[in-house]
């Protein structure tokens, strides 16, 4: 679905990503892990085709990116911002209705069918009742969960989501969470997402890419990648875990002052 060829990322003169040569499955749930600035945010952008990479190229379907119409592209991979700006007073129906454009090519109006499945994207995020509301007036959980209704909407196979978790409650961390693991197993979409909850992370995604920012970089199951020692490593602070039945909790350890 997702691949990437001896990728570089570079912010200024730091290199963030070097080489990296990644392949990712149709129905793999990834998870991006990185300390802040470490390019994980850079990497999605560069994914999703809305920033070029310093060198070397990503393909979706075996495709590069550089080789896809736009609008063929938008039917094939979502992406999710980790911040947004409503700078109009649309509606959180239009807003998902906007999702629906990529096919919309010979006509400019929305039809039922636009307005079913814009519909059904609010009930599974749990906001089909603010349908009418101006977008400006939701709390941040709110707008969080009607921008994922609307990456719902565009029914794309991949989805690139920044930070899905943000500003949403705890059962709505949960719901959106399981929410994405069941898209992969059910339907066999594919998600890669940027994430700082470890015990999150580790309940819903079968993959892990862990980013250091210096360039280094490390790809594999969650099992392999996901270990205490290695997470220390990658995000600058020890961790341990504890295994409570089938799962698995992840905690920071206290450092001496």
């Amino acid at each position: 679905m997702l691949s990437t060829q001896n990728l570089r990322l570079c912010i200024g003169q730091r290199t963030l990503v070097e080489n990296l040569d990644w392949r990712v499955g149709d129905g793999e749930c990834w998870s991006v892990i990185g300390r802040n600035g470490a390019g994980k945010s850079t990497l999605l952008r560069t994914l999703a085709g809305l920033r070029q990479p310093d060198s070397g190229q990503v393909a979706v379907e075996n495709r590069p990116l550089k080789e896809w119409p736009l609008e063929e592209l938008a039917r094939s991979r979502a992406f999710l911002a980790q911040a947004r700006n409503d700078a109009f007073s649309y509606s959180a129906l239009e807003t998902v209705l906007s999702a629906r454009h990529p096919y919309h090519s010979q006509r400019y109006w929305e039809d039922s069918d636009d307005h079913q499945i814009a519909m059904r994207s609010l009930a599974a995020m749990e906001v089909d009742d603010l349908a009418a509301r101006d977008v400006r007036t939701l709390s941040g959980g709110e707008r969080q969960r009607v921008a994922i209704a609307a990456m719902l909407a565009q029914d794309t196979p991949l989805l690139l989501l920044d930070e899905p978790a943000n500003a949403l409650d705890l059962a709505h961390q949960v719901s959106v969470m399981s929410l994405l693991a069941r898209l992969c197993r059910e339907q066999k979409k594919t998600v890669v997402m940027v994430g700082h909850d470890l015990n999150l992370a580790h309940s819903v995604s079968s993959h892990a890419l862990l980013l250091m920012g210096d360039g280094r970089w490390q790809a594999g199951s969650v099992a392999e990648t996901m270990q205490p020692a290695i997470l220390s490593d990658y995000l600058g602070h020890p961790i341990d875990i504890i295994r409570h039945g089938n799962r698995s909790i992840f905690i920071p350890l206290e450092v001496s002052a």
